[in-house]
């Protein structure tokens, strides 16, 4: 990470010292947290190169109550307003993009002593394309080439108020801003996409993403998600959002990074229903070409076609030769060590040229049409449904070039191999799904962004496992001793006196028939005199199994009991909220997606009960396969990667009970392997300093 010499330092520290003096002043309650400050510093230096001038990249553990994201505004946004930078903040969830851009920054904004422009940056297709609006909402137009089916009377009213609204300027484009839910198939035939909607042709130079993006290159802080910042930078960055090299990178919910690179980085396609697309391709392509001028099109045409004969016999080939595996109960067959048979090698080969040749030659047919009608030599009635059945082809050939590509990509020496495996498909009877997807993308990672950027954050409750660095780093192409800072910043909650971590004696442990019985009478028993609790469980299985069991007795002691999956969550919530705020009993069931993101401050959580030590079973091909690959370099699985995930998930977890510095309550964890087993006491010490109550 290369940056200029620093010499607006004593610029950044007068700023941020001047930010600080006023969230001072304008919050009157305001406590100064050490951790906080010491964050703000740390972050400042690092990307100040104080202690590496090549590695300007900190990590940092944050517990709940630090209040990292205040940390990282300051300690970032002051520090590129002086170096001529930008800031780029990705997040995992919603909530938090909607925290920082409608909250967090707003208030910094005011605090901070020089202005700045901030934005919520989306993809392309969160827009509408106000050329193709303008077209389906004129329904003498091209509607027929958009849409799969005519609209209904009640579609085509909405997409005329849509385009009423866009014209008058009362919509911005964005799906999210519209009041009322879009239907995907109505969305998908206006939105915006890379290949027909571009600003280098007249009637798309007010499309509102061209205006976003407009928005995006003057803003000096740009919030996004995961899958976004993993989008450009697949592009080789500075494609939707700003260069890596002129960014200053804060990612919070850090820990979600390795996933969500690692499915932006897999691929899969059908075999038989891509076959039926090809075929109408086959159809489609002498008329497209006579769209784009056949004289200068012809070779493009000739080059697709001839493709297309090689795709469609090679896809039914390799259909006939994947269909004699031996699938699972799951419909499900997994290539050990991502090694095809050797009679797939040479038609994977040739699928993956194929689908690159017509890919490529379609591509040359799409830029002649765009070219007509940017030169006025075709109208835009002749051209647009044209360049919207390319675009649709173009998006398919993409897609089917990578995932051939991947299929025939060789196992490296080094590292870890592609997962590849073929999966039974639902919608098809007789069809089979192509996956492949990498079990590392740490590598990538580095060379995508970590050796690219101005300087870079990396910010979570929850990044070190068992109490250390290291699996993250594994995860994200990072190592310990690289030059980049570590921090773990505990939080500043009174642990040991505001909560207890209760190990209740049990009948059995969590892999005995008898524990989910045994696990109705413990949650009953722990939740006596309780007002609010939440229980964790490991699976939707088993909490249904134990709400069955309870029902009855929650019914008879007149308690609430709002389970999981039964209403959304937001009302989910609200029903807890408004009981407690009643005074009466409220009892939430749900499983791990509620381990992480759920806020139930002071008296609306006081009771946690987990249920067992969050293990997760390595049942997807991706995970079979990564544990495959340890044990084969002569690691073990289990201690590499399930427990160091169990610690994550177990201290997110334990992390639902206090929000604020006033909360109290008590952690139930109904699993005894944390401390009969070898792997219990590193558990059992990542957790925070409650303290414990051992039942023996």
């Amino acid at each position: 990470m290369q940056l200029g010499p620093v010499d607006a330092q004593p610029a950044v520290k007068s700023d941020i010292r001047a930010c600080y003096q006023t969230l001072q002043d304008q919050l009157p309650h305001f406590i100064p947290r050490k951790a906080q400050n010491y964050l703000v510093a740390e972050l400042a230096k690092t990307l100040a190169g104080d202690y590496d001038p090549k590695r300007r990249l900190l990590v940092a553990e944050a517990g709940t109550g630090v209040g990292k994201s205040m940390a990282y505004l300051m300690g970032s946004i002051p520090f590129a307003l002086n170096n001529n930078k930008k800031v780029v903040i990705s997040t995992a969830t919603v909530a938090l993009q909607e925290q920082l851009a409608d909250k967090d920054i707003p208030f910094f904004h005011r605090i901070c002593p020089k202005p700045f422009d901030f934005i919520l940056a989306k993809g392309r297709q969160r827009y509408c394309c106000s050329h193709k609006l303008s077209a389906v909402a004129d329904t003498e137009s091209i509607q027929g080439a958009l849409f799969t089916q005519k609209p209904k009377r009640s579609e085509q009213l909405l997409l005329n108020d849509l385009y009423a609204a866009l014209s008058r300027g009362k919509w911005d484009g964005d799906r999210d801003s519209w009041p009322k839910p879009i239907a995907d198939h109505l969305w998908q035939a206006i939105a915006s996409d890379k290949h027909t909607c571009h600003a280098g042709l007249p009637a798309h130079r007010g499309c509102p993403f061209a205006k976003a993006r407009e928005a995006m290159d003057k803003a000096d802080v740009v919030v996004v998600n995961h899958s976004l910042l993993l989008a450009d930078l697949e592009l080789g960055g500075g494609v939707i959002l700003p260069e890596p090299e002129q960014c200053l990178y804060m990612i919070d919910e850090a820990h979600h990074l390795p996933t969500v690179a690692r499915d932006f980085s897999a691929a899969s396609a059908s075999l038989l229903g891509v076959v039926g697309w090809l075929e109408k391709l086959n159809q489609a392509a002498t008329k497209l070409g006579n769209t784009a001028d056949i004289k200068r099109a012809h070779r493009f045409v000739d080059s697709v076609l001839d493709a297309i004969q090689t795709l469609i016999p090679g896809l039914r080939e390799a259909k006939n030769m994947l269909s004699q595996l031996p699938l699972n109960d799951d419909g499900c067959y997994r290539f050990a060590d991502g090694e095809l048979p050797e009679a797939l090698n040479a038609p994977s080969e040739q699928l993956k040229t194929a689908s690159k040749k017509a890919h490529q030659a379609l591509g040359k047919i799409h830029d002649l049409i765009n070219e007509r009608l940017k030169e006025n030599d075709i109208s835009a009635k002749l051209a647009d449904p044209a360049l919207a059945e390319t675009a649709l082809f173009l998006q398919r050939l993409e897609n089917l070039e990578k995932v051939w590509t991947l299929m025939a990509q060789p196992n490296s020496d080094k590292g870890a191999p592609l997962a590849r495996w073929v999966q039974a498909c639902r919608e098809r009877e007789g069809d089979l799904w192509v996956h492949v997807s990498p079990l590392e993308v740490g590598w990538r990672l580095d060379q995508m962004l970590w050796s690219r950027a101005a300087g870079v954050g990396l910010f979570s409750a929850t990044l070190r496992a068992l109490n250390r660095f290291s699996y993250f780093c594994r995860q994200v192409g990072l190592s310990e001793t690289d030059g980049s800072r570590y921090l773990a910043l505990p939080s500043p909650f009174d642990y040991a006196n505001k909560a207890r971590l209760v190990i209740p004696t049990m009948p059995c442990e969590p892999q005995a028939s008898a524990f989910t019985e045994a696990l109705s009478e413990k949650i009953i028993e722990h939740l006596e005199g309780e007002r609010a609790s939440l229980v964790l469980f490991a699976s939707y299985w088993q909490m249904k199994q134990v709400t069955q069991a309870v029902e009855q007795t929650v019914k008879q002691r007149g308690w609430q009991l709002l389970c999981q999956g039964t209403q959304s969550r937001t009302a989910l919530l609200k029903a807890h909220q408004q009981a407690v705020n009643a005074d009466k009993t409220s009892i939430i069931f749900g499983t791990g997606s509620f381990s992480e993101g759920l806020d139930l401050p002071g008296n609306l959580l006081t009771n946690l009960i987990i249920t067992k030590i969050p293990f997760a079973v390595p049942t997807s091909p991706v995970e079979e396969a990564h544990a495959e690959y340890i044990e084969r370099c002569g690691g073990n699985p289990f201690l590499q990667i399930a427990v160091p995930e169990a610690s994550k998930k177990l201290v997110q977890s334990v992390g639902r009970l206090l929000r604020k510095e006033e909360d109290s309550g008590k952690v139930v964890l109904l699993d005894r392997r944390i401390i009969t087993r070898r792997y219990g006491q590193s558990l059992l010490d990542s957790l925070p300093p409650f303290k414990r109550v051992i039942e023996s």
